[in-house]
């Protein structure tokens, strides 16, 4: 900017720059929307590819399930393929030459604190006031009622109050997502430094959507509350492994860990000191916005009756079982919907509010 190059020129190079460490989860997500497809599929009856395999798992249908997962495992080659491809176009000079400028510098940060606090707050009040309560009493004079005092968010078909099981159901589906997050977090981190293992494993495992994982789980352990778990464990650490070798990968053909390493540091002081600092952050910050995509593929296998049976309060199973009602009782399916909502705001806003107390920590270390 001081040298007087255009704005449009400066953006141009910084979103090439910055491209190649995403291109990875590129790939992920064109299976993930497939995967994610089949909700949607189911519910409106589209003979979509997602509808049509999770059909034929359910119906034993080998020949079409295994044609199915082969079109995926298909999908997710060309997918990997094409994103490792265009990283190379867009780095590959400077990779070889070990001339690439680091990403992580220091940098001020005008992230606020306050909307994850309002959002924590928001998610908080709504576990404190519907935990006292009880999600399984009946009253069927009180079938469908709209929000009141008595009932904030209503009651469903059974008359229980919707407050009381979305609390409850928020208890194990946050704890159980912050624990496959977490899980996740360590697996894929210590995979993505070993990118010649992960690579091949992370392609095979991302053309798994979570239903056929949950269908997998389903026909060896049985259906339970612990088969949507189980399924979105085995897949959640993918993106998170391909984001850290890719962020590895340029690390370590960046200048500074060029010098260093020509100083005479080993591995492990190049690891602890330059590598792993550089790579952490933005990762942990990937896990912490990945979190509602973690909680919402247990609702989804819920949604699906892959998970938790009634009477239980999963936020999935909410979903479910209010669906036929959403016309006539539309508070019964935004309930739970909106408080995924905001776990979701959450998230987003407490990964900004981090990467601003990154950025300040190193200011100040500097």
């Amino acid at each position: 900017a001081a040298r007087g190059l255009p704005g449009r020129r400066i953006a141009r190079q910084a979103v090439r720059r910055c491209l190649p460490g995403l291109l990875p989860n590129m790939g992920l997500f064109v299976v993930g929307l497939t995967g994610g497809a089949v909700a949607v599929e189911q519910i409106f009856d589209i003979p979509g590819l997602g509808r049509t395999t999770l059909q034929a798992a359910l119906a034993q249908d080998l020949p079409v399930l295994q044609a199915g997962t082969l079109a995926l495992l298909l999908l997710a080659a060309v997918a990997a393929g094409l994103c490792h491809l265009a990283a190379r176009l867009l780095v590959g000079p400077a990779l070889r030459a070990d001339a690439l400028p680091s990403l992580h510098r220091p940098s001020t940060s005008t992230a606020r604190r306050t909307p994850p606090l309002v959002y924590g707050a928001l998610l908080l009040g709504v576990v404190v006031l519907g935990l006292p309560r009880d999600p399984l009493a009946l009253d069927t004079a009180l079938r469908l009622q709209h929000p009141t005092w008595a009932h904030p968010f209503g009651t469903d078909a059974l008359g229980r109050d919707l407050l009381a099981r979305v609390a409850h159901g928020a208890v194990d589906t946050l704890l159980l997502a912050l624990a496959i997050s977490a899980v996740a977090l360590g697996t894929g981190v210590l995979l993505g430094l070993l990118p010649r293992l992960s690579g091949p494993l992370v392609d095979t495992v991302n053309a798994l959507p979570p239903v056929l994982a949950a269908l997998l789980v389903t026909a060896v352990a049985g259906n339970g509350s612990a088969t949507p778990a189980l399924a979105v464990a085995a897949l959640a650490w993918t993106p998170l492994a391909a984001h850290t070798s890719a962020l590895l990968h340029q690390e370590r053909a960046t200048l500074h860990v060029t010098a260093t390493r020509g100083l005479g540091a080993g591995r492990w002081h190049l690891l602890r000191h330059a590598l792993l600092p550089a790579v952490l952050p933005p990762v942990t910050r990937h896990a912490l916005l990945r979190l509602p995509g973690v909680a919402l593929a247990l609702a989804s296998l819920g949604f699906l009756g892959l998970g938790a049976q009634p009477p239980s309060p999963e936020w999935g199973l909410l979903l479910a079982e209010n669906q036929p009602y959403a016309e006539r009782a539309p508070w019964a399916v935004l309930a739970p919907a909106a408080v995924l909502a905001v776990l979701g705001a959450l998230a987003v806003t407490a990964a900004g509010s981090m990467q601003g107390a990154n950025a300040r920590r190193e200011l100040a270390a500097r």
